[in-house]
């Protein structure tokens, strides 16, 4: 088998799990357990020595980070146009996933690992709660996206084609749950999510992840 894909449960590495179902091609899923420190072992720093997912093993090469992966996907499979092919709009596409994955992603990371920024359990806690504020706006504009892409008549955020951006704007949302955030709160995005979570590719890579799409408990 010519790709394996490392991945842990609700991490970003979903958005190219959704890409490689929808692929159709062979892949061997790896599991790495974040929460188990299994990022840290020996074995897996020798794939990634920054210890993070994912990590896709294609062509006889390790290749890390979304943008890098969604790019060289879309090389790979351009009958998917997981990126749409004219240039603008493609280059729109990337300027929109490089923001999910280095604005939006970071700030959840400190909502749901403070721990990483300070070993002060009150700076832990200061941090957590700036950073669920900052964070639902950035929702708000993800909302935005998803009421004009309805608006022009595009079934999915990138246009035309499922890709990463719904992908990933699943996954922020469903991490919004986490931070105390409501997704019913974003009507647009939140139908929109729930219709991508139908998609069999998608739905195949929930079911192998084991994932509650909604996890927004009331306080």
């Amino acid at each position: 088998m010519s790709l394996k894909l490392y991945f842990s449960p609700g991490a970003c590495s979903f958005v190219p799990h959704t890409l490689l179902e929808a692929s159709g091609e062979p892949f061997e899923p790896v599991l790495v357990k974040l929460h188990k420190g299994e990022q840290n072992s020996p074995e897996y720093r020798a794939v990634n020595p920054r210890g993070q997912v994912p990590v896709l093993e294609a062509d006889g090469a390790v290749i890390t980070q979304i943008l890098a992966i969604v790019s060289y996907l879309d090389d790979r499979f351009p009958q998917l146009q997981l990126l749409p092919r004219e240039r603008v709009a493609r280059a729109k596409t990337l300027e929109t996933l490089a923001w999910m994955n280095n604005t939006v992603h970071p700030t959840f990371t400190h909502v749901f690992m403070p721990f990483k920024f300070t070993d002060d359990a009150q700076a832990q806690a200061t941090i957590r709660a700036y950073n669920a504020q900052l964070y639902r706006p950035m929702l708000e504009e993800i909302e935005g996206m998803a009421v004009r892409a309805r608006a022009r008549g595009d079934a999915f955020l990138g246009g035309t084609q499922f890709g990463p951006l719904d992908a990933y704007a699943l996954t922020l949302l469903r991490w919004g749950g986490f931070a105390g955030i409501d997704p019913a709160g974003f009507p647009t995005l939140w139908a929109h999510v729930q219709e991508v979570a139908q998609l069999p590719a998608v739905a195949r890579a929930i079911e192998r992840e084991r994932l509650q799409l909604n996890v927004y408990k009331p306080a």
